[in-house]
């Protein structure tokens, strides 16, 4: 297949670059380890696909960190660009409130099912329980077949990061890369849940939603709801700020974002004396899961209104570190900047790009995440397409 370019990995960056080295005129052969492809990306969408968000084309680049030669590569495929992408395979979109873009249809299903048909229609062959075992004679795969060495003109590594190993992101592609002498950031959980010791009373509480809290944790903060679960905290509030957290930023909780200490401290003078604690704090707070959290993370409670106020004011986020990679969303880590071109071409392997989570970049979820892995797949495939062709 030396005529040929080849891409490995069969996610959202793989298959875009697949899509665009094919629109360049050239024959692509996808390679993925898993028996299907975009298994991540059909999970990330069974609760609604998050595509991209709607937003100024800077704001969004702001939020993607740790990778300054994404910027560029955001400009040629931002929001405004996923968006018309999605529409071309006939996929009807809306924006919330929050201007987080989703299908109508909200799964990620029926958009994989259009694109996995255009892809076959423009000649990309893809080939499932192919894994890239290492570069011995060009790229050697282990496949149902056996052993199999690939020869193509250029390829892209699409392979994904390391969250979530049981859909294929594993990471059994660092040793391959780092023998190759590719420079590879350790990975470590993003938009990652926190581990909680909660006490007994806090049991009872396990699913529940924490509405109306704002979160701080270093320069972030974040509006979104989140969950209290068995294992700790989780959810989208906590995404927002988790990188923070993970880093070492203590984190505090705003119990009434929208009223004031003085406001808040007469509501709690107010509350009846006679009543139990916890009833008073449920009264004064509106909610019980927020009065819980409170007595949980406040304990000992100040017994006057106005220092109890400033408490739930910036109630300390008391966690035992982050949950693991197996039940991180994302990751960050991966290959470092200063190992690609900004072609995203590998400098220790000419001839090979790379994009999507392998690279040491990292995103809260909200859409950036699938933008930014988008982008990368097609900006890699052009510059696939251009060594193929030249």
């Amino acid at each position: 297949m030396t005529d040929a370019a080849l891409v490995i990995g069969a996610g959202p960056a793989g298959l875009m670059a697949a899509e665009t080295v094919a629109k360049a005129g050239c024959k692509v052969i996808v390679a993925d380890a898993m028996p299907s492809p975009a298994r991540k990306f059909l999970m990330a969408g069974k609760s609604g696909l998050n595509l991209t968000k709607d937003e100024d084309p800077a704001a969004f680049a702001a939020r993607i960190d740790g990778f300054p030669a994404l910027a560029p590569v955001l400009e040629g495929f931002g929001p405004a660009e996923v968006m018309d992408w999605a529409r071309g395979l006939g996929i009807e979109l809306f924006s919330g409130s929050t201007g987080r873009v989703f299908p109508t249809a909200m799964k990620a299903s029926p958009l994989l099912r259009a694109w996995l048909a255009r892809l076959e229609k423009s000649g990309v062959e893809l080939r499932p329980r192919w894994r890239w075992i290492g570069l011995e004679d060009g790229f050697r795969f282990d496949t149902p077949d056996g052993p199999t060495n690939l020869h193509p003109r250029a390829t892209v590594l699409a392979l994904g990061g390391a969250s979530w190993p049981r859909l294929g992101s594993d990471a059994g592609w660092v040793p391959i890369l780092e023998q190759a002498g590719v420079g590879i950031a350790p990975f470590k959980p993003a938009n990652m849940g926190f581990r909680v010791a909660w006490s007994d009373p806090m049991h009872r509480h396990f699913g529940a939603a924490v509405k109306g809290t704002a979160i701080h944790a270093g320069p972030l903060s974040s509006r979104g709801e989140w969950v209290i679960t068995r294992h700790g905290i989780e959810g989208g509030g906590i995404y927002e700020i988790a990188a923070q957290l993970r880093d070492g930023a203590a984190g505090h909780v705003d119990l009434a974002p929208d009223l004031s200490v003085e406001t808040l401290a007469r509501r709690f003078a107010s509350s009846p004396g006679k009543q139990s604690l916890g009833n008073r704090l449920r009264r004064a707070l509106g909610d019980p899961v927020r009065a819980a959290l409170l007595m949980e993370w406040g304990r000992p409670l100040p017994g006057e209104p106005a220092q109890l106020a400033a408490l739930a004011k910036a109630l300390p986020l008391r966690h035992n570190g982050p949950m693991g990679l197996d039940r991180a969303i994302s990751s960050a880590g991966g290959i470092r900047a200063e190992a690609l071109t900004k072609d995203l071409e590998l400098r220790a392997l000419p001839g090979t790009y790379a994009a999507g989570e392998m690279l040491d970049w990292e995103a809260p979820t909200g859409g950036y995440l699938v933008t930014a892995c988008l982008a990368t797949g097609q900006h890699a495939g052009h510059a696939a397409a251009r060594r193929v062709m030249g």
